[in-house]
């Protein structure tokens, strides 16, 4: 695995649970990541994240809250 610098640019990645991570832009994605559509400085990418999720629980625990509710 290559080192990362201060410079290094980032992306945000999803995956099938809906929970989104910083991954450096120059690497593949990790298997079962897929690209969310924001990239830039870790802060950018943080406050993209901060701005689109309002509950950050995995998906399969979101669906399992609204069948108890029911």
């Amino acid at each position: 695995m290559s080192t990362l610098n201060r410079d290094d640019q980032f992306k945000v990645v999803i995956n099938h649970e809906e929970q989104y991570s910083l991954w450096p832009a120059r690497v593949d994605n990790p298997s079962g990541w897929r690209d969310a559509g924001a990239a830039g400085s870790p802060q950018d990418c943080i406050r993209y994240i901060e701005r689109i999720t309002a509950d950050s629980n995995p998906r399969a625990l979101k669906q399992r809250i609204q069948e108890l509710q029911r």
